[in-house]
């Protein structure tokens, strides 16, 4: 028979991973991903070229459509195109020498808004070097 502390110990080991942002740089593109490590789930992925000075936002399975959005940071705004990407993602463009983006790496926190939709993107304190980081390499 088995005990009731090896069942819940056989119960915690089968929950997924949590959600956390995750840096990937090496040979390839730059990613900083909100994720569940080792799992196909993602919500978001910030991607660039190291240094190129653009940064690909990508949310998933958001309630955002296609369209003009209006991304903002603190009190910075840009108006660009969301367009649809990969896996149901939507996917926009910001220049790392952007106020919306400058802002955004020192914050950790950025909205699209895409008609009635809004998507929020927030890091915790815990992760902003992640950001900070993601930023140096990218940037032009």
């Amino acid at each position: 028979m088995i005990s009731t502390a090896a069942l819940a110990a056989l119960a915690l080991g089968m929950q997924a991973p949590s959600w956390t942002w995750t840096l990937y740089e090496g040979s390839g593109p730059v990613v900083l991903a909100y994720e569940r490590p080792d799992t196909p789930d993602l919500r978001t992925t910030l991607e660039c070229s190291a240094g190129s000075g653009i940064v690909r936002v990508s949310v998933y399975d958001s309630a955002l459509k296609p369209g003009f959005a209006t991304v903002t940071s603190g009190e910075q705004t840009a108006t660009m195109e969301a367009a649809p990407g990969a896996d149901h993602a939507i996917v926009a463009s910001l220049r790392t020498d952007h106020p919306v983006f400058s802002r955004f790496s020192t914050s950790g926190a950025l909205s699209m808004t895409v008609g009635e939709a809004r998507q929020d993107i927030q890091f915790d304190s815990v992760h902003l070097a992640k950001l900070r980081r993601f930023a140096d390499l990218c940037g032009g």
